[in-house]
């Protein structure tokens, strides 16, 4: 049959074995895109590893550096203790203001919002009665 031959019935599966046809065609491009994408971010992700752990260890030269500037006025083992100790106040008020935080974060629960709901309850019940 030649296509001026078809008939309805015919256009319409052809129309649905074309349309299936696409959009299996148009998944698969997304899956393969999506994978790209995946492999890319994957990389960018240990690149950004990479950065943090070679910040790490500058940040570690630089203290080592600060030991051995001190040793120069110092004993090495002054020295050290002195950066340790402060390394040492640094990390604990670092802890206690991350303690803090996570105290006014808890519970996870909208007490404001559940508060003012509570509110607009009682108003409305109050109107109610009225």
């Amino acid at each position: 049959m030649n296509d001026k031959a078809k008939t309805t019935a015919d256009l319409i599966g052809d129309l649905s074995q074309q349309l299936t046809q696409l959009v299996r065609d148009e998944m698969r491009l997304a899956t393969l895109e999506l994978a790209r994408k995946g492999r890319r971010a994957g990389f960018g992700a240990g690149l950004f590893g990479a950065a943090g752990l070679a910040a790490f260890f500058g940040g570690a030269t630089l203290i080592a550096a600060l030991v051995l500037a001190l040793a120069l006025v110092m004993p090495a083992w002054a020295a050290a203790c002195l950066v340790a100790g402060v390394l040492f106040v640094v990390a604990a008020i670092l802890g206690l203001t991350g303690k803090r935080q996570v105290e006014r974060a808890t519970p996870l629960k909208p007490e404001q919002t559940i508060e003012s709901v509570k509110a607009d309850v009682d108003e409305v019940k109050a109107r109610a009665r009225r």
